[in-house]
């Protein structure tokens, strides 16, 4: 463990750099930048003032400026995801969750970039009814989330100071590879679109990626918690990551509810594994048969 300390390290230095104050400044005034540079670029096209180069990848509509800010807003929820998976699994399925509400408040943006400008009531009725779908579920699930927080309980299943800082510091060195692929795979997706305009859904092939990560995370897991109690509650955290995949590329509607219904889930989970603790106590703390 002593080897891999300078990437831990170098994680920390990222995860200080990403939560420091100033950064969270500059970064809220760069998507302020980005929302008025995506209006602004959008009128222009409008106008026919931009280069043919430039206006082949501006949309006309300017509600696509509200999805791209929206876009890189989640963005970055990502990358605090990221970062959070070094803490602990319940954490991050509840950041997982907060993003999930996100991508289906900025579904209800994307919409909009689909009505016409100005809204027409009886020719945008079905757009107007995926916004309050998505809208709704988001809801539900914002509500969902506030109760999977508050039913948290550290179960305190590492005792060991040791281990527990071993499986820190490898849960760290996980997150840094989880970093080196959001950054390879925006990067791709940003100069694929800038150069042949090729659209990519980051976020699905993210979340993907996210899974066998998770996958990997429980089975790390096992190696410094072996107890069925643990073992249940990482894995079934993973089949609410898993559901909430399927939510991101499911249909209008279908997305909502498998969201709601990964929500429900989570929440069964918690509940099942704060009200029952067989099989997790300790050797010495197990009560004598009669």
């Amino acid at each position: 463990m002593v080897r891999l300390e300078p990437l831990t390290h170098l994680f920390d230095m990222l995860h200080h750099f990403w939560e420091h104050p100033k950064t969270e400044r500059r970064v809220a005034q760069l998507l302020i930048f980005i929302f008025l540079g995506s209006l602004l670029c959008i009128e222009l096209k409008r106008q026919g003032m931009l280069p043919p180069s430039i206006a082949a990848i501006t949309p006309n509509n300017h509600f696509h400026a509200v999805n791209l800010a929206f876009s890189m807003l989640l963005v970055l929820e990502v990358m605090s995801l990221v970062f959070v998976l070094s803490q602990s699994v319940t954490k991050s399925l509840g950041k997982q969750f907060e993003i999930l509400t996100l991508i289906l408040l900025r579904n209800s943006f994307k919409e909009l970039s689909n009505m016409h400008e100005p809204i027409d009531v009886m020719a945008d009725w079905e757009a107007m009814l995926h916004i309050l779908t998505s809208s709704v579920g988001a809801l539900v699930v914002f509500i969902g989330l506030g109760l999977y927080y508050r039913m948290h309980r550290v179960q305190g299943y590492l005792r060991d100071p040791m281990e527990k800082l071993h499986y820190i510091m490898t849960k760290k060195i996980l997150a840094l590879g989880l970093f080196v692929v959001f950054l390879a795979t925006g990067s791709y997706n940003l100069w694929d679109f800038l150069v042949n305009g090729v659209r990519h859904e980051f976020f699905h092939t993210f979340y993907t990626v996210l899974i066998f990560a998770d996958i990997l995370l429980v089975l790390i897991a096992q190696r410094y918690m072996p107890s069925f109690h643990a073992v249940f509650r990482n894995s079934g955290y993973l089949i609410a990551t898993l559901f909430i995949r399927i939510a991101l590329s499911a249909p209008p509607y279908y997305d909502a509810a498998v969201g709601i219904g990964a929500a429900a889930f989570a929440l069964g989970v918690t509940y099942a594994t704060n009200v029952f603790h067989y099989g997790s106590l300790a050797p010495t703390q197990q009560k004598p048969r009669e």
